[in-house]
C-alpha cells in the first residue's frame, strides 16, 4: 500500500509502499477515508524530543477516519463497511502515527477498544477532525478544565483546536472570552458565542476568568494565561507551539493558580464531540487536501495559513 514515512527529524516526509497490515485478534483494518493533519505532525519535523515516543520509520497520522476493511478474530461489534474513526491515544498505551502505525497510508490496523462509530450524517473529514482536535478539546476545557456551568472562560488561540474549545465551553454554559492575535477569524469567534475578542489574553485581566485553556502554546501565552486568570483560578495547556516556556512565578504563587497540562482525551470525548457534529452544534472550519497534498499542508500549517483543521480525503 501507499504511506508517507517520517525516518527521523528535520528529514521530509517520503511517499514509500509498504505492505498491507493485516488485523491480529481484537483488532480491525480500516480503509482510511479521511486523515487530519496536526501542528504537532509539524513539530515532528522540528523537535528532537518528539523522538521520545516514535518507534522509526514510522507512518504519522493520529487523526484517523475510515471504513472497515476486515475484522480479527475476537473483535466483535463492528462488521466490514461499518464507518469508523479512532481514539488516537490507544488503549495498548501506544499512540497512533508515534508509537504505532498511523493514518498517513491507505490501511491502518486498530484496536477495537480503540474505534469508534461515526454516527450517521457526520462526514469523514468532521469525523477525523473529532479524534483530536475534538477530542483534545473537550479533554482541555471539561475534563482537565473541569468547566462548571456559568464559569468565564478564556480560550487562547482559535485555531482547529481552539475553535472547538470555544464552542464546547459555550454549550456548556460559560461565559466565553477568546484571545487570538488573527483578527481576520474574530467574527467566527464571535459566532461560536464568545462574548469578546482580543488580541492578548492579558487585555481580559480585569474580567475575573476562571479557566484559561492555551490552545496556542507560544509560552507568552502561557506566561499571559498565568497572569490574566482570576485568584485560584485554572490553567490548562494544551498548545505546544513552544516545548518552552518563561513565566512569572509570583501571579502564579501569589494568586493560587493551578496550572496544569494535559494531552488529549478520553474515548467518551470523541463520542461526546460527534454527537455535537451530528446534531449540528458543533461544525468546526475544515480545509481540505488530498493524500499526496500532505507534505504540502504540512508545509501550510508551519507556515500559519491553515484557518481551522486540515483533512486530507483519501
Amino acid at each position: 500500500m501507499k504511506a508517507w514515512n517520517f525516518t527521523g527529524t528535520h528529514q521530509p516526509f517520503t511517499k514509500v509502499e509498504v505492505e498491507q497490515p493485516t488485523p491480529g485478534p481484537g483488532q480491525i483494518l480500516i480503509e482510511m477515508k479521511a486523515a487530519g493533519l496536526c501542528h504537532s505532525d509539524v513539530g515532528i519535523l522540528e523537535d528532537e524530543k518528539w523522538l521520545d515516543i516514535m518507534d522509526l520509520p514510522a507512518i504519522p497520522g493520529h487523526e484517523i477516519a475510515g471504513v472497515v476493511a476486515a475484522v480479527g478474530d475476537d473483535a466483535t461489534g463492528y462488521s466490514v463497511g461499518d464507518r469508523v474513526c479512532v481514539w488516537p491515544m490507544g488503549t495498548a498505551g501506544k499512540a497512533y502515527g508515534y508509537g504505532r502505525g498511523g493514518g498517513w497510508g491507505e490501511y491502518v490496523v486498530a484496536d477495537i477498544d480503540d474505534v469508534i462509530r461515526i454516527p450517521e450524517g457526520v462526514p469523514f473529514e468532521l469525523a477525523a477532525a473529532a479524534t483530536d482536535a475534538g477530542m483534545t478539546s473537550f479533554g482541555a476545557v471539561m475534563e482537565a478544565g473541569k468547566l462548571q456551568k456559568g464559569e468565564k472562560v478564556g480560550i487562547i488561540g482559535f485555531g482547529g483546536l481552539g475553535q472547538i474549545g470555544a464552542r464546547i465551553a459555550f454549550l456548556s454554559g460559560a461565559e466565553v472570552y477568546v484571545a487570538e492575535v488573527n483578527e481576520a477569524v474574530w467574527d467566527a469567534a464571535l459566532a461560536t458565542g464568545a462574548t469578546k475578542v482580543v488580541k492578548d489574553i492579558r487585555e481580559l485581566s480585569d474580567i475575573g476568568l476562571t479557566l484559561i485553556v492555551d490552545f496556542a502554546g507560544f509560552g507568552t501565552t502561557t506566561a499571559g494565561a498565568i497572569e490574566a486568570v482570576g485568584y485560584e483560578g485554572r490553567v490548562v495547556q494544551i498548545g505546544m507551539g513552544k516545548l518552552e516556556a518563561t513565566i512569572n512565578t509570583y501571579p502564579l504563587i501569589m494568586k493560587h493558580v493551578n496550572l496544569v497540562g494535559n494531552t488529549g482525551g478520553s474515548r467518551e470525548a470523541i463520542a461526546k464531540v460527534l454527537e455535537f457534529m451530528a446534531s449540528g452544534d458543533i461544525s468546526p472550519a475544515i480545509e481540505l487536501t488530498d493524500f499526496d497534498g500532505i507534505p504540502e499542508g504540512i508545509d501550510r500549517l508551519h507556515r500559519g495559513e491553515v484557518r481551522g483543521r486540515l483533512v486530507a480525503l483519501y
